[in-house]
């Protein structure tokens, strides 16, 4: 289950997001408009869809010859000072090499989620709201059961609001997505345990 946790000190900033200490339990501590979301350790099945997610962006981006992109998991993204947002998304592309541990919006390609079922649908959407905000190109949204992903809803900037284009469910076989650095064929049904 995620937890909004407000403190009566609050709103934080991106600065204090940066000088807290890592967490020894494999939680995330992302910032949502000032105040701390506290995100338990990922399931086994979400770890083995993030890997996943992460080999096939991979290698969609050698077969296009974008060696200038960078596909890694679980890296802070500082949305905004103005927002005071600063998220974990489960993968990302960057434009940069992923040297560090946070990195600005500006150099994000695409954010992806793989939501748990204790991730509450404002969550979902407070989160692609600041992608879109922040000017983050594609967004991936993940719906997941026990065995792994069940759906993926690939989503393409429109001004400041995402549009979902491609969607990818189960049982549907391979299909071809755009919204993303680098185009490629995605069967969700290969993703799973």
């Amino acid at each position: 289950m995620t937890a909004l946790v407000q403190h009566e000190i609050g709103p934080f900033t991106i600065d204090d997001w940066h000088a807290l200490p890592a967490r020894d339990d494999g939680s995330r501590l992302e910032l949502l408009e000032g105040y701390w979301l506290v995100t338990p350790p990922p399931s086994g099945p979400h770890q083995w869809a993030e890997n996943e997610f992460l080999i096939l962006l991979k290698t969609a981006l050698r077969a296009a010859e974008r060696m200038d992109l960078f596909a890694v998991g679980g890296i802070g993204v500082e949305i905004g000072t103005a927002r005071r947002t600063a998220l974990i998304p489960d993968f990302v592309v960057l434009d940069t090499a992923p040297l560090g541990n946070s990195f600005g919006a500006e150099h994000v390609r695409l954010a992806g989620e793989i939501w748990s079922p204790g991730n509450t649908s404002r969550e979902q959407r407070d989160k692609l709201d600041a992608c879109a905000e922040a000017g983050i190109p594609f967004f991936w949204s993940v719906a997941q059961d026990g065995r792994g992903p069940t759906e993926l809803v690939a989503y393409r900037l429109d001004g400041e609001r995402y549009t979902p284009a491609t969607s990818v469910r189960l049982g549907d076989g391979p299909v071809h997505i755009e919204e993303s650095p680098a185009p490629l064929e995605l069967d969700i049904a290969t993703l799973r345990l």
